[in-house]
């Protein structure tokens, strides 16, 4: 029992580590692309996306490095859940409608219900390859291209005269190089502690991954979403779930795949996939009208409850 809480207090003060680390990199990170001239919801859509699935790519790292490669798929998918039914259901109960500007139709939906597609037959086979990895890098950089490129087209805000400056870019380089060395650190013992209370509690690391760990390394989207919510500022809200999603199923599988074939538990093929796929379907569908109503939320946030308890075999 002893042996027990002190495993569950490393895995939450790493967690902490590695939540904190993330929010503080992703904060000055994303103030350096308003100054270079991004928009709004490119911020939202890379930069804050990227920096807040921090945590998913270096644990995700981390677990290939210590041979539990089961670990990877299962936290992609199921922070792709915990992003869409909790995360996305939360904000729009806060703020509701959560109405979007950006014309999401075009590009940004489609690449998100492709990325889900593309995970769910890659990896429909028990078998994540190092040549399916690569196929989903190059989706992700043609992407990552195109809108950058709206982005650069599209921004005709002012910068701030207070941020143009040389000190400005210096203080927040340093911060972000700090966050990814925190982050780095807290992956490593999330990890670690996972492996040693799968073990005290005789469960596979694939159900607390799929669970726990993903709820932990979405935390940094679940703070971001909801105070770019309150602020009115949905763009962000719904651009930092939807870059969220397509980087960690295409980067976050794509990269810890290139290093060693990622082994997938059949219990995430069978009872989280298809909740993943699921998810990312309605995702599309609620967002046509360009809104996200308290209503809509709040099925959300039941479908969430439902995916838990059946994973952990309640319901």
């Amino acid at each position: 029992m002893l042996e027990a809480l002190i495993w569950i207090g490393i895995f939450a003060v790493s967690l902490a580590v590695l939540i904190y680390a993330s929010d503080s990199f992703t904060e000055s990170a994303s103030k350096l692309g308003l100054f270079f001239g991004l928009s709004p919801f490119i911020v939202g859509v890379t930069i804050v996306a990227i920096g807040t699935s921090l945590p998913e790519l270096v644990s995700s790292l981390v677990a290939v490095y210590r041979d539990t490669s089961e670990i990877v798929a299962s936290n992609v998918i199921g922070s792709n859940i915990t992003n869409i039914f909790l995360i996305v259901g939360v904000a729009a109960v806060i703020s509701s409608p959560m109405k979007i500007n950006y014309d999401l139709i075009s590009v940004d939906l489609p690449m998100l219900v492709g990325s889900a597609i593309l995970l769910y037959f890659t990896i429909s086979d028990d078998f994540f390859t190092t040549g399916e990895a690569l196929l989903c890098l190059i989706g992700f950089v043609i992407y990552l291209v195109y809108i950058i490129r709206e982005g650069q087209e599209d921004n005709d805000q002012q910068i701030d005269e207070e941020v143009n400056s040389t000190r400005f870019v210096i203080v927040n380089l340093a911060i972000v190089i700090l966050g990814a060395v925190f982050i780095f650190v807290g992956a490593n013992y999330t990890i670690e502690s996972i492996i040693k209370l799968s073990e005290i509690f005789h469960l596979g690391t694939e159900i607390i991954a799929v669970t726990v760990v993903a709820l932990g390394t979405s935390l940094p989207e679940l703070v971001v979403t909801i105070s770019a919510a309150r602020k009115g500022n949905a763009e962000v809200a719904i651009g930092n779930v939807v870059g969220s999603n397509i980087f960690n199923s295409l980067i976050v599988m794509g990269v810890p795949g290139l290093i060693k074939p990622l082994d997938i538990p059949d219990e995430i093929l069978i009872n989280a996939l298809p909740v993943m796929l699921a998810a990312t379907l309605l995702f599309f569908f609620v967002t046509q009208d360009k809104q996200v109503t308290q209503w809509e939320g709040l099925l959300f946030f039941v479908l969430y409850g439902w995916f838990v308890g059946h994973i952990f075999g309640w319901l």
